[in-house]
């Protein structure tokens, strides 16, 4: 992880700043369009110095959720601006690998074996497109994000309970739609005792990215978005630049949220237990390296 580098909070707010003032210009040739001829200001035309941020040259970006250890890795995906959308793809964490460096590990594995450079050069080979750059997130971030934007709004499924005194953790969640922040929203986001496993767990993530992407890009959070950013400053590493963390989120400020999970269903291998992935890159006729065809007792 040499090349990683952690974001400065100062830099960041600054970027934030940057960003909120590119966002504005942006909006005011549209809040312009949309009043009548004879209400409309008399202003300059205004050229907004930071559009080329909201491209952001539809690069795909590796997020990965480490817990404070830095083992494994709890959530695996990537993230892509393109053509008005922010796209999320989720990666099974206990998806099959036969890993070029490492041979036979899970999804979540890599990491701990060769840092995120291992995992984009997989994740490259097997997404079948080049993944450039890459986020750390750790889990004390994310509780602390969830508390700025007042928590971030679920149906929890079904009763989740769980106790782990080696960890300190306690997941005690009942149904139904709430509020969730904090350890609660922790808890909601590594439950997986149950038949659903690992699947199970990335529905409910996606839950998260919808309604935390929700509230992030609430009129009434732009005046959080320094705070924001420098709590994610604290709690993340990268390898982009400030500027361009700062055209990132200018750029999916102005998007529709799309996520999508790759396909998977469980099987045993050697008395362990995987997920077999459709990985696109078998889809396009390209490496089929992960095939199943030598693999046996899917569980379903």
């Amino acid at each position: 992880m040499d090349d990683a580098r952690k974001v400065r909070p100062k830099t960041l707010i600054l970027s934030a700043i940057a960003g909120l003032t590119g966002g504005f210009l942006l909006a005011i040739p549209l809040s312009r369009s949309l009043m009548p001829e004879s209400e409309a200001p008399l202003l300059l035309p205004v050229s907004n110095p930071f559009s080329a941020w909201s491209v952001f040259d539809n690069r795909e970006i590796l997020v990965l959720g480490v817990d404070d250890g830095g083992g494994n890795t709890d959530a695996i995906f990537t993230l892509k601006v393109e053509g008005g959308r922010t796209s999320i793809t989720q990666i099974p964490r206990d998806s099959y690998i036969d890993s070029h460096s490492f041979g036979p590990v899970k999804a979540n594995a890599l990491y701990a074996y060769g840092g995120h450079e291992a995992v984009k050069a997989e994740l490259s080979r097997l997404m079948g497109r080049p993944i450039d750059h890459h986020i750390l997130v750790n889990l004390n971030g994310i509780r602390k994000l969830s508390d700025l934007v007042g928590g971030v709004e679920v149906d929890v499924p079904k009763r989740l309970y769980y106790r782990d005194n080696s960890q300190g953790l306690l997941i005690d969640l009942q149904p139904g739609p709430q509020l969730l922040k904090g350890h609660d929203l922790e808890g909601f986001l590594r439950w997986r005792h149950d038949e659903e496993g690992d699947l199970g767990r990335l529905a409910r993530q996606q839950l998260v990215l919808k309604s935390l992407f929700s509230r992030l890009t609430r009129p009434e959070h732009l005046v959080k978005l320094p705070a924001l950013i420098k709590e994610a400053g604290n709690n993340l590493e990268t390898d982009l630049g400030a500027m361009e963390l700062g055209g990132l989120i200018t750029a999916m400020g102005l998007t529709e949220l799309e996520t999508e999970r790759l396909d998977a269903r469980p099987f045993y291998r050697n008395g362990i237990s995987y997920l077999d992935t459709e990985w696109p890159a078998q889809q396009s006729g390209g490496d089929a390296s992960e095939s199943s065809s030598w693999r046996y007792r899917f569980l379903y």
